[in-house]
């Protein structure tokens, strides 16, 4: 009987170590979906209001705080109504955009705090202004605890010499 409680409590103790230690290895990568609102700002204010958009983020960890990150999302600014002269009123066109960024996340020595730069292709959607590929870049600041994930960033879309940039507020969930 004491042979049979020894080793019931010996295999426990080595699936518990092994659960672990797979725990840290899947902790590691991270994936999750994301929710995000943005402000545009500079002659991007004055045709577009505030968008919005969601999409999924991926995080691998490599060496002492240093990070690839990665996402993929749509994001929906509508437009504004100009007024032209007294009468004369211009719709300008939502633009939605498909942007797919990859970049470095760097989490700080002290817990929770990091920063990560992004860049990608963004793809113009549904706008005839807009239409067709351009760059994305994106430095953030954020606050990761346990998996939720919220950050602060600016971002810049170009696209044949004209630039269009938001601040923006991210916030998901990571698995």
């Amino acid at each position: 009987m004491l042979k049979t409680v020894y080793t019931t409590c010996l295999l426990a103790v080595g699936l518990c170590s092994i659960s672990n230690f797979a725990q840290a290895q899947l902790k590691r990568f991270s994936i999750g979906p994301y929710v995000e609102v943005g402000s545009p700002v500079g002659d991007f204010k004055d045709t577009h209001k505030t968008g919005f958009g969601g999409g999924l983020n991926a995080d691998i960890k490599l060496i002492a705080g240093l990070g690839v990150t990665g996402s993929a999302g749509f994001m929906y600014f509508p437009g504004k109504t100009l007024a032209e002269g007294t009468t004369e009123e211009m719709k300008v066109e939502a633009l939605k955009a498909l942007p797919v960024k990859v970049g470095v996340k760097y989490k700080f020595p002290f817990p929770l705090l990091y920063v990560k730069v992004e860049g990608g292709p963004v793809t113009f959607v549904g706008n005839d202004n807009y239409d067709g590929t351009g760059f994305a870049f994106s430095p953030g600041l954020g606050i990761r605890f346990l998996g939720l994930d919220v950050q602060a960033k600016y971002e810049v879309w170009n696209k044949g010499g004209e630039s269009l940039s938001f601040v923006g507020l991210k916030a998901g969930y990571n698995f």
